[in-house]
């Protein structure tokens, strides 16, 4: 062959590869606008089942269960009906989303909870954000921002969780401080995102084990800041890593990464991956078990029974880090992210963990877990499994359109 025909068969090989590769993202593209419109519908399933003055929680046993404004997970139905307006341009969804931002407005004053991120964030903060309307959310935004910073305690060096024990802080929080930075961009006020970078870096510090796994709790003084415990309240035992908190963690340093431009949240969020992702007790589906610890459960335990419960939460709040973390690395990297994150979506938009058209109590997703050792939410639908869910399928469609 010389040189010219070989000149021409690599060109037509690459052409054919480009086309390939073309119709493949199309193909992508195309399924995840179909998951989209069907949680379009599946989602006014649920408007149909739930208060009018309340906000969707769960579904189990035929029934639908919702929340007042000041339970944390209040912000995720107004949140995932932005995001599917955001897909669709239904009015009708962005009109009940800003029905349910009525109602939680009075909690921009709530200091008695670490949770404004995600109630107040993921609501006001997409409506800002989708609709461009600053004037109409800034107030809130800002108020509520002021009212997480009376949490911080310069002594402890982070936000305190609950209101009770010493001063407990969990790995969930990690989930509010996105909350605080937009603060500052919104105010130009630094505060926000000091308390923010602190708190991010006292948890690097103090809830991480050498093999970057994390607990659920650390514990401290609040007079010398010491620490008094470390424990896990919703995994198997407090040694064990609790799924949905190395999630919150992964998605945490990710988001931190993103807003200070500080490699050293994302190095830290590339060894909470690895340890996530490389587990030999990860399934095959990537669909995780409620504990990474729980299938190792010996037959005495008393939560062996659930050893093998999945969390569909864990996998979409994943799916969602990796897909961002795709875009902040290069390379085969970059790839095995993407793709893992691509299996995590397909697995989740299939049987037995999408829910099909009208069933389910309207949620998208079924084979979620709140918290076993509190025999809450076990095995159930969840109202952040959802929201995270929807946010994962249009950051990767965003990503590969």
């Amino acid at each position: 062959m010389n040189q010219s025909i070989r000149v021409f068969a690599l060109l037509v090989f690459s052409a054919a590869c480009l086309a390939a590769a073309q119709a493949q993202e199309k193909l992508a593209v195309n399924m995840v606008n179909e998951k989209l419109d069907n949680a379009v519908q599946q989602i006014k399933v649920l408007a149909k089942r739930s208060s009018e003055t309340m906000l969707p929680k769960t579904y189990d046993n035929g029934k639908n269960f919702d929340s007042e404004t000041g339970w944390w997970t209040s912000g995720f139905y107004p949140g995932t009906l932005l995001y599917l307006y955001e897909h669709s341009g239904d009015e009708a969804l962005l009109a009940l989303a800003k029905q349910k931002l009525k109602l939680l407005e009075k909690e921009q004053f709530n200091t008695t909870t670490h949770d404004l991120g995600f109630m107040l964030y993921c609501s006001f903060g997409n409506a800002m954000r989708i609709t461009g309307d600053t004037a109409a959310y800034k107030e809130v935004l800002l108020k509520g921002a002021e009212s997480l910073a009376t949490r911080y305690s310069p002594v402890t060096k982070a936000i305190r969780s609950w209101d009770f024990d010493n001063f407990p802080v969990i790995i969930d929080n990690m989930m509010n401080l996105e909350f605080l930075n937009s603060a500052t961009r919104l105010s130009g006020d630094r505060k926000f995102y000091d308390i923010s970078v602190t708190h991010a870096n006292t948890t690097m510090k103090n809830h991480y084990r050498k093999d970057y796994s994390c607990y659920h709790v650390v514990d401290y003084n609040p007079e010398t800041g010491d620490i008094i415990k470390k424990k896990t309240n919703q995994g198997a035992f407090d040694e064990s890593a609790w799924a949905r908190g190395q999630a919150w963690g992964l998605y945490g340093y990710v988001m931190m990464y993103r807003d200070t431009k500080d490699k050293k949240y994302l190095s830290f969020a590339k060894k909470i991956a690895k340890y996530m992702l490389a587990h030999p007790n990860m399934p095959d589906d990537l669909i995780a078990y409620w504990d990474y610890d729980a299938p190792d459960l010996p037959a005495d335990n008393k939560y062996a029974k659930y050893k093998h419960y999945r969390d569909a939460s864990t996998a979409a709040i994943t799916a969602s880090a990796l897909i961002e973390m795709s875009t902040m690395v290069k390379g085969k990297l970059s790839r095995y992210y993407l793709k893992t994150a691509e299996t995590m979506l397909y697995n989740l938009s299939s049987a037995p963990y999408t829910a099909e058209l009208g069933s389910n109590g309207g949620f998208l997703l079924k084979h979620s877990v709140g918290s076993i050792p509190h025999n809450s939410e076990v095995d159930v639908p969840l109202t952040y499994a959802d929201y995270y869910y929807v946010e994962a399928l249009l950051r990767y469609k965003n990503l590969i359109k």
